[in-house]
């Protein structure tokens, strides 16, 4: 007796104080929007509710979640003592336990106050909670708290909440059917969720429509449709809870902690508007998990990242940040730093542009060796480069170098334009991370992200202008009060026709050059990039509305094999343009000004004439001050080659 009159005291004395819920606001959950108004996310830290008045909750689920969980909730005053003896009953001649005794307002008491550990002192404590809840509160008050508390399985809590991830729906909504499947999840929402258990879920629908018609809260011909009822779930909705677009949330997620604090982030409902496409996020997925999946281990790549930007605005509209964001949550297209090989080459040809070089200029694609400063790993201070085929081509075009990635014409290029003005020209496009000025900056030497070298693309395809890229429009309290709007950050960093003229270089390469498996059928440009050692795989391209970067690679720098041979990456970007841009129209790029066509010969750099070769004329485009104004002097007419025989016998004839 002693015993249980100190368990009592003890327990009177650590009661909380239920009028706290007078106050009493449930954590709302934060959610995260796409532009086209998808919900991606739900951010919560523990409970991700929805939280509504009873009003706003459907009278059947209503009646059913009390015919199942407690039907003398109205007659009791927080604890059912007939329901109690009824159950221990029934439990005593099924010899297990069949069934409960703890009221709704019992439940309630448990879920805002107490643990759920079985002892005593815990159920003894419920009790004492559930009565006084009943003095304090209605019973309308008291359903409407514990219908917005309940966890509902999948981190959801609320009716609210559950109506929207099993059928898409408001709580108000609810017919009978989808009203009793929900209230059967509340035993067991992890155990029961039909996306899991639908056999289970089932019966326990089926047993809560009985329930209902016992009490004769529904009708038996209401009770009988409902239990045939095709419903019409909704599975989609579990990534709505957390799934989708995980990297781009995850990176969303980061940016509104260090705004507001990891408190109001998950717990102060805010709702987050952001520049995310779920239609072309749903092809990104698709296509970069699907490539994956089917060429990965063939070509010796483990991961692989997408990132898709309005070059206009900056929007981010689709980010895969890898295969398998719950195998590993590192971001590649925020967090990685790779080599870009090639891709990085349209700097140094900007730089190029910048200081009057023409597209026509003739480079020589020889074997060359270069001075370096001497290091540890080449103390020689000589470098040697080739390129990715191991062949040189002799004398090309800028443009034809450009098109077929070739290495030394663009190291030669660099020496010319200098380092100094290849790096000013990637800063002022948007790249932030060192770039070290050796010689084979060019080839891809300095590591970038995928952000920063997509967003740096975007300023071709934007004439000129380069804008920040931003994640996030805007975001509003949960009364619709605006927090925070997104202003475009945007400056010109290139000359309008100079970018003009780097698109048109750009345009060759998927029309004739390395990237031409990346045909979309319409104007677009983009540059391919290889790492050494093929460590790291690259295409940024873009048309004007979209700029994508693709990368594949491992995340412990293995070699891949013949990604290159394959064009894995432009056949990435092609399959996911295809699908982004079907609903947007064909546009063309701004022409260049001031540039003069002419026909030259390879071998000389001067003005073909009828008697060069076809296969040494190029159709170039050059800077009025370039044009070449002599006609080629290495091929000629037979007349010519005739009468240069005559002088050379001449010759040969007086020193005889």
């Amino acid at each position: 007796m002693a015993i249980a009159a100190a368990v009592m005291l003890n327990v009177l004395h650590n009661l909380p104080n239920i009028n706290s819920l007078s106050s009493y606001i449930p954590s709302e959950t934060t959610l995260i929007f796409s532009s086209d108004g998808q919900v991606l996310a739900r951010l919560h830290q523990e409970e991700n509710r929805r939280v509504v008045p009873l009003s706003q909750i459907s009278p059947y689920l209503q009646k059913i979640v009390i015919a199942v969980e407690d039907p003398r909730f109205y007659q009791h005053h927080g604890l059912d003592f007939i329901g109690i003896v009824r159950a221990g009953l029934k439990n005593i001649v099924y010899g297990r336990v069949k069934e409960g005794a703890s009221t709704i307002t019992q439940q309630l008491a448990r879920a805002l106050f107490l643990n759920r550990k079985k002892v005593i002192s815990r159920k003894l404590a419920e009790a004492i909670l559930a009565v006084q809840l009943e003095r304090r509160y209605t019973k309308d008050e008291i359903l409407e708290l514990y219908l917005n508390n309940i966890y509902m399985g999948h981190n959801a809590y609320g009716i609210e909440s559950a109506a929207n991830l099993y059928f898409n729906k408001k709580a108000a909504d609810l017919d009978i059917a989808e009203s009793a499947m929900i209230v059967g999840l509340i035993k067991g929402p992890e155990l029961y969720s039909p996306y899991r258990n639908f056999k289970g879920a089932k019966t326990n629908q089926i047993y809560a429509l009985n329930k209902a018609l016992e009490q004769n809260f529904i009708f038996e011909r209401d009770a009988k449709l409902a239990a045939i009822e095709e419903l019409k779930f909704s599975p989609q909705n579990l990534r709505r809870y957390g799934e989708a677009a995980p990297y781009f949330i995850s990176y969303v997620l980061k940016q509104l902690i260090d705004l507001y604090g990891k408190e109001q982030v998950y717990h102060g409902g805010l709702r987050v508007y952001t520049t995310l496409d779920s239609n072309m996020q749903a092809a990104a997925e698709s296509v970069v998990t699907s490539f994956a999946s089917k060429e990965g281990e063939k070509f010796n790549f483990s991961q692989a990242a997408l990132l898709s930007i309005d070059p206009r605005t900056g929007y981010i509209k689709a980010m895969v940040g890898g295969v398998d964001f719950y195998t590993s949550k590192f971001n590649r297209t925020t967090q990685s730093k790779r080599s870009p090989g090639s891709a990085f080459k349209p700097f140094t040809y900007t730089a190029a542009m910048e200081q009057g070089i023409s597209p026509g200029t003739i480079l020589q694609d020889t074997s060359t060796t270069f001075e370096v400063y001497p290091n540890e790993w080449n103390p020689s201070g000589t470098w040697a480069p080739n390129n990715y085929d191991e062949k040189f081509r002799g004398a090309v075009t800028l443009r034809y170098a450009l098109e077929k990635s070739l290495n030394i014409p663009a190291i030669k290029i660099s020496e010319r334009v200098g380092l100094r003005s290849i790096i000013n020209v990637a800063r002022r496009m948007g790249i932030i991370s060192h770039l070290e000025p050796g010689l084979a900056l060019t080839l891809g030497a300095s590591e970038v992200t995928m952000l920063e070298l997509t967003s740096a693309y975007g300023t071709f395809a934007n004439s000129g202008i380069h804008v920040e890229p931003a994640s996030i429009i805007k975001i509003e309290d949960p009364n619709g009060v605006v927090l925070y709007k997104n202003t475009i950050k945007e400056s010109q960093a290139l000359d309008p026709n100079i970018a003009a003229v780097m698109v048109d270089l750009l345009k060759g390469v998927i029309l004739r050059g390395t990237g031409i498996r990346g045909q979309i059928y319409r104007p677009a440009a983009a540059k391919t990039g290889t790492a050494q050692e093929f460590r790291d795989a690259w295409f940024v391209g873009f048309v004007p509305q979209l700029v994508t970067g693709v990368w594949v690679g491992n995340d412990d720098n293995a070699s891949m094999k013949g990604v290159a041979e394959v064009a894995v990456c432009p056949r990435i970007w092609k399959e996911y343009n295809l699908r982004a841009l079907a609903n947007l129209p064909k546009l063309d790029f701004p022409r260049p000004e001031g540039l003069v066509e002419a026909t030259i010969c390879i071998k000389s750099g001067k003005i073909a004439r009828p008697y060069c070769p076809k296969e040494d004329q190029r159709t170039e485009k050059f800077w009025l001050k370039d044009l070449p104004k002599e006609k080629c002097n290495i091929h000629k007419s037979a007349e010519e080659l005739y009468q240069q025989e005559v002088k050379k016998n001449e010759v040969t004839e007086v020193w005889n």
